[in-house]
């Protein structure tokens, strides 16, 4: 069968990126709420979460390496094996950080073994993201690529609504058991999901688009630096935006309401909860429209929006009013995590060739990534400095807004990248 059902392509495609998302993601929330004590308990509360939230960024380090790695064998033997493998190198990584042991019983080792977990779980991913869309754009029919190839986008959110939801839960024991036992579960959690996604993912059928390429590249980045150099630069800078503000909606926010401003958690994480629910619903309603409108006009209003929110996003958190908090993380939800992060997809694969397309669609997303990873331990240095001012959080958010949005305009027509499909 030249065509597999497109409900089993997005079974295999969401599960194991909302499997990697939940990994990745509930390292962040532990690093904004907990991973400070449990591993850097010898300095103040502040710098103890600077420090984790720094290992947080860690895991975007190795996402760059990871898409050479991924993209290579992905571009050269095929998107469905690749998968396979990034989704059992996450998995293991995340499972194996409820086991380790904290500083008080490991001393330094404790958190050098936490990063170097963590830059596994960055590794794993980085190979991921490219692979799991195009598992689903590249089955999905040309008329309707932007609504399929926002489902796996979805993952995310469903990602992040899982591990926010398994924190939550064991939130909720007191704060000693919690610390000694209670924050573990969610990671040996992941163990279950790991063996659910595997058996989805393994009786998918390799895509349709790669089973058609003739002749596969050789060196498939070398190939797409001298094919694409233009659309490398501009889907990095478009990313850039998406991918940055959600590091700043998201681990930064809960760190910022918890230890600077001194909410109890519960306030944090329901915020993320309604940024990731609003996701999750409006990210399909995007792709459908950028089917009918166009990728480019729906993108740019993302990168703008984002841009023009940054003041006001922080003038609501430091509002002191928990409904105005709320606010908040649903209104960033509309820019960076609908109209950015549902497009990207479906907009960044039409840019590339088949032959090179992993490799094109991870270098370019990743390198974005290892930016937008240090974006939360950054923006505390900032808070650091200035006393606990949010002016400097917004100004990044502006700046990240802008060059997402400048990007924005360079990147090719939708009529454009059809007839470029349409030749390959």
């Amino acid at each position: 069968m030249d065509r597999q059902p497109m409900r089993q392509v997005v079974a295999a495609s969401l599960s194991g990126a909302a499997l990697e998302w939940y990994d990745f993601n509930l390292y962040g929330i532990s690093a904004g709420l907990i991973f400070g004590k449990l591993f850097f308990p010898t300095v103040a509360p502040i710098y103890g979460t600077l420090a984790a939230l720094a290992t947080f960024g860690a895991g975007f380090v190795l996402r760059p390496l990871g898409a050479l790695f991924f993209g290579h064998f992905g571009d050269r033997l095929g998107r469905k094996r690749t998968l396979v493998a990034t989704m059992l190198i996450t998995g293991l990584a995340t499972f194996l950080v409820g086991v380790l042991p904290d500083f008080r019983t490991a001393g330094v080792w404790a958190p050098i073994l936490l990063v170097t977990l963590r830059l596994a779980q960055g590794f794993g991913l980085g190979g991921e993201s490219a692979g799991a869309t195009l598992l689903t754009v590249e089955h999905a029919p040309e008329a309707r690529r932007g609504f399929w190839g926002s489902l796996p986008q979805t993952g995310a959110s469903i990602g992040y609504l899982i591990a926010l939801g398994m924190t939550s839960l064991f939130t909720a024991l007191p704060q000693e058991q919690f610390l000694t036992w209670g924050w573990r579960i969610p990671f040996l959690f992941s163990v279950i999901l790991l063996v659910a996604g595997l058996v989805v993912r393994l009786k998918i059928q390799e895509t349709r688009d790669f089973r058609r390429v003739a002749t596969k590249a050789k060196l498939p980045l070398v190939t797409a630096l001298r094919k694409h150099p233009k659309e490398l630069l501009v889907a990095f800078g478009a990313r850039v935006g998406e991918a940055g503000s959600s590091q700043i909606y998201q681990p930064f926010a809960i760190s910022y309401l918890t230890t600077t401003l001194g909410y109890g958690p519960s306030v944090a994480l329901v915020g993320v909860l309604l940024y990731n629910v609003i996701g999750l619903v409006l990210i399909p309603v995007a792709g459908a429209l950028s089917d009918r409108l166009g990728r480019k006009p729906i993108y740019l209003t993302g990168a703008a929006i984002v841009a023009l929110s940054g003041f006001p996003y922080f003038w609501l958190l430091d509002s002191g009013s928990v409904p105005l908090i709320w606010l908040a993380t649903s209104l960033a939800a509309v820019g960076g995590a609908v109209c950015m992060s549902g497009l990207q997809g479906t907009l960044f694969t039409e840019m590339f060739s088949v032959e090179v397309r992993y490799s094109s669609l991870g270098i370019a997303t990743q390198m974005s990534a290892l930016v937008a990873g240090f974006v939360p331990a950054v923006t505390t240095s900032f808070l650091v400095g200035t006393g606990g001012a949010s002016w400097p959080a917004a100004l990044v958010l502006v700046v990240l807004g802008l060059v997402s949005l400048g990007s924005s305009f360079a990147l090719s027509g939708r009529k454009a990248q059809q007839k470029a499909l349409v030749t390959l």
